[in-house]
């Protein structure tokens, strides 16, 4: 059987082999002589650093304080403005909240109690008594809005159909 031998490749030697030996000299000057041995055939390799050769030292990471959180991203985490403001009309709620269960045709559709964005369609909202403005807004520019009034412990649900702000066809005649 012919061993075929192509220009890169050495017989009875990995390619890793010969590529860091290649390498390491561009990357470590004083480890010339280790590379040339290598290249030779020297199979041992000594164990001693050579007495010019320094220490690579990398930059310590402190381990992170818990698993949520990275040593690497410094982010803070904050709650979205619609959970925020949702989080806002339940503390407001009191002892006689109401509840708003807000449902859209197509669902999905954002919502917006008083101009301030909660949540997106279906959702429950626990409220204080009272008068509110109830706006939903849907993916391709829907919209529907209405005012609701609250008594207390009453709960009312709205259905609303979102109405396409623009025409959604056009014909040319």
């Amino acid at each position: 059987m012919a061993i075929v031998q192509k220009p890169w490749t050495i017989v009875g030697r990995s390619r890793s082999v010969l590529l860091i030996s290649l390498f390491l000299p561009i990357i470590c000057p004083s480890a010339k002589g280790q590379a040339a041995a290598e290249a030779a055939g020297a199979t041992s390799v000594s164990a001693t650093p050579a007495s010019s050769s320094k220490r690579l030292s990398f930059p310590s990471t402190s381990a992170p304080q818990s698993k949520d959180k990275s040593a690497h991203l410094n982010v803070s985490v904050a709650p979205s403005p619609d959970a925020a403001n949702r989080q806002a009309l339940e503390q407001r709620a009191g002892p006689d909240a109401g509840k708003l269960l807000l449902r859209s045709v197509p669902t999905g559709a954002q919502v917006w109690v008083d101009g301030a964005l909660v949540g997106n369609t279906p959702i429950l909202l626990i409220v204080a008594p009272g008068k509110y403005r109830v706006e939903m807004r849907g993916q391709r520019l829907e919209h529907a809005e209405r005012a609701v009034a609250l008594l207390p412990h009453e709960t009312v649900e709205l259905a609303l159909p979102l109405v396409p702000r623009y025409p959604t066809r056009a014909s040319v005649r």
